[in-house]
């Protein structure tokens, strides 16, 4: 039985664990005793596992290639389809919706990205938040394990910064490993079967956590799923409005740290032990950017509420808005997107307004290679630092040697190159779509936020880096089609969509 298992076709995979998840908001349906919303989710689970099963029949014994192009393009259809999969039970189960919004919802979701057009209090039934939370979920576990089964042995999604052979020559997409390992499919099962039972323990571990911290058992659940993939899903508009105050929220920001660095869920043979994530250099980065810009956010709203007539500087102030800070940016810096419940705090402390820039740079960063976070990724930043660093380096002393390895001298000149390559390629990207938007009607200022926010796949960006919010269900029909696009795009990186149309690639 498990070796007919592992013979399936990804694609009926796909389908069957699609299936299976729309079972989770049938079992809350009932459980609550919505029973409508609990029979259409059961009805739509058992017709994809049915039509899972015909279509595993129908390409049984079929031979399939395992061409490099396959490996992206699937990804692709997996982003872009999916959805319309995922959307039918949720458009029948809201009823009052298009079935294009429904679709948008979760091309959001799917992605990671926690755009929602139903901010409205009471606009859905906590099923469908469930619903919302369990496809982010669903999301954040194909990246996991497509970043390491597919990306990782082509050498983009930020891999391509340290890929080098062992003869010391760089590959700057790795082609021709491809053929030597096993063929997708087994890859995808083999990565899945390691990484599975740790996202499910997280997710479980962070779920009883939030419940004891005050959250309602499925606001945990949403908030526990949402933090494993970063996607800022919530169904009650962030963790700020939720029961679990300062304590869940200190539950999440550790979580967060798994979306940091893969070393902290995946090792890859590269050692055991806390010192292996001390010389990690996205732990580092990453730990350098949470305490300076905090500090910086700190001394900023310290300075202002000090200078302000009849102001209190009172501890409790200050403390609270250090922490709201703190996790804010951990919170952005990972592109999930959730405010701190002192974060409202911090702003009336001081009296400035929200740092909509500041936010806008820590979604671009991102976080580490091989997560669920969007952005540049820490990696690629780490990699021009130290070459900026180098390079100032040789202006002081022209003669000098750089040292530290083989390793760091490609990371600063060949992985400097590419990761240089790949922010030349994300500011193509945001002015494109920036251009795109503004043929929708939007300014300036909302073009940039809902650009960033799409192609970091942060939602919530929209709500938080602007003085006045961005509602997505204001967005017209053209801009809702740009902005799916984007998250797409964002999700896949600029790098791969590249890497997909390559004349080369398609010769192979």
């Amino acid at each position: 039985m498990v070796s007919l298992l592992a013979r399936l076709p990804l694609l009926v995979s796909l389908i069957a664990m699609g299936g299976l998840a729309m079972l989770v908001p049938a079992i809350h349906a009932a459980a609550t005793g919505e029973r409508e919303i609990a029979e259409v989710f059961f009805w739509f689970a058992a017709l994809t596992l049915v039509g899972g099963m015909l279509i595993g029949i129908a390409m049984a014994g079929r031979t399939r290639g395992d061409h490099p192009r396959r490996h992206l393009a699937g990804l692709l259809v997996f982003f872009a389809a999916m959805p319309l999969l995922l959307a039918l039970p949720f458009h029948e189960a809201v009823g009052n919706t298009s079935f294009f919004n429904a679709y948008f919802e979760m091309v959001s979701c799917l992605t990671t990205t926690g755009a929602t057009l139903y901010e409205e209090a009471g606009r859905l039934a906590p099923p469908l938040h469930t619903w919302r939370a369990t496809v982010g979920w669903l999301g954040g576990l194909v990246i996991w394990v497509g970043a390491i089964a597919v990306l990782a042995p082509m050498a983009l999604g930020g891999f391509e910064v340290r890929r080098r052979v062992p003869g010391g020559d760089v590959v700057a997409i790795g082609y021709s490993q491809i053929t030597e390992r096993a063929d997708l499919s087994r890859r995808i099962r083999t990565h899945a079967a390691a990484l599975l039972p740790v996202y499910v323990a997280l997710t479980m571990v962070l779920w009883f956590g939030l419940i004891l911290a005050g959250d309602t058992p499925p606001v945990a659940l949403a908030h526990a799923m949402s933090t494993l993939s970063t996607s800022g899903i919530s169904p009650v508009g962030g963790l700020s409005s939720g029961g679990a105050g300062h304590a869940g929220e200190v539950m999440v920001a550790v979580f967060l740290f798994f979306a940091i660095s893969r070393l902290t869920f995946a090792r890859e043979g590269q050692g055991t032990g806390w010192s292996v994530l001390a010389r990690d250099p996205e732990i580092r980065m990453a730990t350098a950017i949470i305490v300076a810009v905090p500090l910086f956010l700190f001394i900023r709203h310290f300075i202002a509420a000090y200078e302000e007539e009849g102001a209190e500087l009172a501890l409790l102030d200050g403390l609270a808005s250090l922490w709201g800070s703190v996790f804010t940016v951990i919170s952005f810096l990972t592109t999930t997107g959730w405010a701190s419940v002192a974060w409202g705090t911090s702003q009336d402390w001081s009296g400035l307004q929200t740092p909509g820039l500041i936010l806008l740079g820590l979604a671009l960063i991102g976080g580490g290679v091989a997560t669920t976070a969007g952005g540049a990724k820490l990696l690629r930043v780490y990699a021009l630092y130290k070459h900026g660093v180098r390079e100032l380096e040789r202006l002081v002393h022209p003669h000098s040697v750089g040292g530290s390895g083989g390793e760091a001298r490609h990371l600063r000149r060949r992985g400097a190159y590419m990761a240089w390559l790949f922010f030349m390629l994300m500011s193509l990207s945001v002015a494109l779509v920036m251009a795109a938007f503004s043929f929708t009607g939007e300014d300036f200022e909302q073009a940039l936020v809902l650009a960033v926010a799409a192609l970091t796949t942060t939602g919530p960006l929209a709500i938080h880096a602007e003085i006045e919010p961005i509602h997505y269900v204001d967005l017209t029909v053209s801009a809702k089609s740009v902005f799916a696009a984007a998250m797409i795009f964002g999700r896949l990186e600029t790098l791969a969509i590249v890497a997909l149309f390559s004349r080369e690639l398609w010769r192979r």
